[in-house]
């Protein structure tokens, strides 16, 4: 019998090194994956259709949300952006936890639906840091820049919300906290009644 996987929600101001964090976990621990998100923002010039995110026009996502077909949806900075269901259920089937690298709304309703699910949040060392990002990546306007920083204030107030809180000052050390939780959470209680249960059995008989 194959236990199913976990469910990580990773959330984080625009800009923290967030992918980059997440992307360097999965590299470095088994039975672990992304869930790729649906958007209707357009592909920047280094992102891959169906590696990075599904790019789909705005009809095409009403129409799946209309279908029911997201686990969880929510508009972030004038985009849509969607987790499908189907691959989410399929992938925790095969014992492979997931991470989902959503917002605060979508947190929101994750843990709705898996109340097991492990929340982490990702602050950067300070917002002077954010602001040097931002502007270093080369991705955005100086107005889109300023309008990220903005949603920082509000962001950080959900943080009582996540079960974990990750500083990204020293990355190497971002990583070793992200993976010790991931590795704790494969082990508590509730993940190891069945694994307990077939020790006693096998005892008994």
């Amino acid at each position: 019998m194959i236990e199913p996987g976990n469910v990580f929600v990773i959330s984080a101001p625009s800009g923290t090194g967030k992918t980059t964090l997440v992307n360097t976990l999965v590299d470095h621990i088994p039975r672990i994956t992304v869930s790729v998100s649906h958007t209707t923002r357009e592909q920047r010039p280094a992102e891959t259709n169906g590696i990075n995110y599904f790019f789909v026009s705005e009809p095409e996502f009403e129409r799946m949300v209309r279908l029911h077909e997201f686990l969880e949806h929510a508009i972030v900075f004038h985009h849509s952006y969607g987790t499908s269901h189907r691959w989410v259920e399929e992938t925790l089937k095969q014992g492979i936890d997931v991470i989902l690298e959503i917002d605060w709304q979508g947190c929101q309703q994750i843990r709705r639906l898996f109340p097991h699910a492990v929340s982490i949040f990702i602050l950067p060392p300070s917002i002077t840091a954010l602001a040097q990002r931002l502007k270093q990546r080369n991705q955005d306007s100086l107005t889109v820049i300023e309008q990220r920083l903005a949603d920082f204030q509000e962001t950080t107030k959900h943080m009582s919300e996540y079960d974990y809180i990750v500083i990204n000052d020293d990355f190497q050390s971002a990583v070793s906290d992200l993976t010790h939780i991931v590795l704790a959470s494969r082990l508590v209680r509730h993940r190891q009644l069945n694994k307990v249960v077939r020790i006693i059995k096998h005892d008994v008989e």
